[in-house]
């Protein structure tokens, strides 16, 4: 019998209003920027061998926020250095967005873009259908190994972009979370279709070991404030427990046991603290930099 359940990338617009929600009840963003101005630099020094121009790929950018804490350090840590940067981004909005900010920036002068609305596979496929030989020395995949078919595949064909002395750098919420406990429990029953996985950095670090692949890995703690999932009918603790499930329209879905049980572990002491009436989730992330196979 199908599955009542329908994945949320499918509803782009709820998609981005979860999403935005996510962002104002979590630190996600701020655990990403003290990464990049404190951890970043010392990794991207070591790119472009002294080259003028460097190579930069960025797969689902999202609305470019991140990425531009990401160019201040590389221009700090290269200056001088031109970038042709390709960003890989399948939601509108997020495009769009990503323009806009660009176009009120003006010391981007250093950055070529080209804009790629697409997935990661379709870029895959076009790079491949125009056998394209060029080199990356950086490429970044945040929070979007969830969406691929393929989590290995995807990691093997932007890793063999890498330019000699290339990073490739994956952020992805971390196995010991509480993202990592939910899905641990209710993978085989919230993921319900092939490009909306429950994946967290340890199966990419399973991936990679199983191959021999060197890499290092960097935890980024992180919480989410999830109250409002609590509240029966709550609007926004509906779109919450929406992108936490990653299933569109969750609470209305959802068998009442099934929501029962989720609902009940989100609280447990593995998922979640409570502190001054707050629950707050385990959104610990985790960054991995695998380096070029060459």
């Amino acid at each position: 019998m199908a599955s009542p359940l329908r994945s949320l990338v499918y509803d782009d617009n709820r998609y981005q209003k979860a999403f935005h929600l996510f962002l104002e009840r979590s630190s996600e963003h701020q655990c990403m920027k003290d990464f990049i101005h404190n951890i970043l630099p010392d990794i991207v020094s070591s790119i472009g061998n002294g080259k003028p121009h460097l190579n930069v790929i960025g797969v689902g950018s999202g609305d470019g926020r991140i990425d531009m804490e990401m160019f201040s350090e590389l221009h700090l840590k290269h200056p001088g250095v031109t970038v042709d940067y390709e960003v890989v981004e399948p939601s509108s909005q997020q495009l769009h967005s990503y323009k806009v900010l660009v176009s009120q920036k003006s010391d981007l002068d250093y950055i070529t873009f080209k804009w790629n609305k697409m997935t990661s596979s379709e870029f895959e496929e076009q790079w491949k259908l125009k056998e394209m030989t060029k080199k990356a020395d950086f490429i970044h995949m945040i929070q979007m190994l969830y969406y691929v078919k393929d989590v290995e595949a995807t990691i093997g064909f932007f890793r063999s972009l890498l330019e000699k002395n290339g990073k490739l750098l994956i952020i992805l919420v971390s196995g010991e979370s509480g993202w990592g406990k939910l899905w641990q429990t209710f993978r085989g029953q919230i993921s319900v279709c092939e490009i909306s996985q429950c994946v967290t950095t340890a199966d990419v670090k399973r991936i990679l070991d199983s191959g021999g692949v060197q890499y290092k890995s960097y935890t980024l703690p992180s919480e989410m404030d999830i109250t409002e999932c609590f509240s029966e009918g709550d609007q926004s603790g509906e779109l919450l427990l929406d992108f936490l499930t990653e299933v569109d329209r969750f609470s209305q879905t959802a068998s009442p046991q099934l929501k029962a049980d989720v609902i009940k572990l989100l609280r447990d002491p593995a998922c979640s603290r409570e502190a001054d009436g707050k629950v707050l989730f385990n959104n610990n992330l985790e960054v991995i930099v695998v380096d070029s196979p060459r």
